[in-house]
């Protein structure tokens, strides 16, 4: 089954935020090439659609601006998303996806190669012991895994964790 991408233009049924070629890219400049080419496209284009769906399910909703359509399948492409680090106020264009959301999507679909992104949270271990070996967790962490590399790529696309969304006025 052939990968549809995004690529500003509302693609109908679009599965993956990057193209495989763009993906194959990131990860040779990256020096993941050798991972990366152990795998068959068939598997690197299932877990471009994996990076996709996680990053539907963890960023919908925190995504700045708004989708430019209602019919679209992906979060992206997006109208009213600033650029905060300008002088003057411009806005990234609704007919693109940001190479930051391609390099994400990327980067996660390395991850899901060899893991589930999206794993059913499990009753958090205070305490196990096996032999003279003990482990206790603590009952405030987060069961889910954070990819921090994933939240740092795409902080300035995204609403404030606190819910406020931080806007400069020019």
């Amino acid at each position: 089954m052939t990968l549809l991408v995004e690529d500003g233009s509302i693609v109908a049924g679009a599965e993956s935020y990057c193209t495989l070629a763009y993906a194959t890219a990131y990860h040779y400049a990256r020096g993941n090439a050798l991972t990366w080419s152990d795998y068959n496209d068939v598997d690197l284009e299932r877990a471009l659609r994996k990076a996709t769906d996680y990053m539907l399910h963890k960023y919908g909703n925190r995504w700045m601006g708004y989708r430019k359509s209602s019919s679209q399948a992906l979060d992206w492409p997006r109208s009213y998303v600033p650029i905060n680090d300008l002088v003057a106020l411009e806005y990234v264009s609704d007919t693109t996806v940001p190479n930051e959301v391609k390099n994400a999507c990327a980067a996660l679909a390395f991850r899901a190669l060899t893991d589930n992104l999206l794993e059913d949270e499990e009753q958090v271990v205070i305490r196990e012991r096996v032999d003279v070996i003990e482990t206790e967790y603590s009952p405030h962490s987060s069961q889910r895994k954070r990819y921090t590399e994933i939240d740092l790529m795409l902080k300035k696309y995204l609403i404030a964790s606190d819910g406020l969304e931080m806007v400069r006025v020019a």
